[in-house]
């Protein structure tokens, strides 16, 4: 129970981090009001690394999409992955029910949907459901696929450089691969927050775009899977 709880713990500390650096740069009326997509990017690198070396003892996962990788390749028992995928989706949407509070102010005085949706979950620069796919594949892929890889080094024998090596993964691939679809690379960072937009009394919101919301789902899950299967083989 104590590493479904840091899982819970971790993905809601991921995802007040992350969506509310977004809310930072989005919204109206903020200190950092269109500071632009390199902040985003390093604050989402800071996001996954603080709880990263907080809740070291559940392996600090806090991504449905890598657990489905290490489970494949036998790095976690699939007995536990039906409580981590549960308590990271628990914990994406208490993380986004956080930053709303944080920030309802804000919500409020921003009058564009689209901004206030993009606080929440991800979406394509352009639209197009093939590429977005393939985006989201491939922007997984390189996390999952770099993440085992630097597990496998004498880097990662220090748990602590290793877990600073995770929060570079994830700069490395907002600024890189981030450009197309806002590489969501986890189903728990964009659906529950997804859900937390469609259900939270945001004035003025537009829909919460479901029909492209499975591709930040399957996208990841592919990619993921693919990065752990080739990680395994040549590590």
């Amino acid at each position: 129970m104590q590493n479904y709880l840091y899982e819970f713990l971790g993905t809601a500390l991921l995802v007040l981090l992350g969506d509310a650096v977004v809310a930072n740069v989005v919204l109206n009326k903020t200190k950092g009001q269109n500071s632009g997509l390199i902040v985003i990017t390093f604050g989402w690198a800071c996001a996954v690394l603080i709880p990263a070396l907080i809740f070291t003892a559940s392996g600090a996962v806090f991504n449905p999409a890598l657990v489905l990788g290490l489970a494949a390749i036998g790095k976690l028992e699939w007995a536990v992955v039906p409580g981590y995928i549960l308590a990271e989706m628990l914990g994406g949407f208490v993380g986004a029910v956080l930053v709303w509070v944080m920030y309802k102010n804000h919500f409020d005085a921003t009058e564009d949907g689209d901004s206030k949706l993009g606080v929440f979950c991800t979406g394509p620069a352009i639209r197009s459901y093939g590429s977005n796919f393939i985006s989201e594949v491939i922007a997984t892929f390189v996390l999952v696929f770099a993440i085992l890889g630097i597990s496998q080094t004498s880097v990662g024998d220090v748990a602590a450089v290793g877990t600073f090596g995770v929060g570079s993964i994830i700069l490395a691939c907002g600024v890189s691969l981030g450009g197309t679809t806002g590489y969501a690379m986890n189903p728990a960072r964009d659906l529950s927050p997804r859900i937390a937009h469609a259900v939270l009394p945001i004035p003025n919101k537009r829909d919460s775009d479901w029909s492209y919301a499975w591709i930040p789902v399957v996208g990841p899950i592919c990619g993921g899977l693919l990065g752990a299967w080739l990680a395994a083989a040549i590590f």
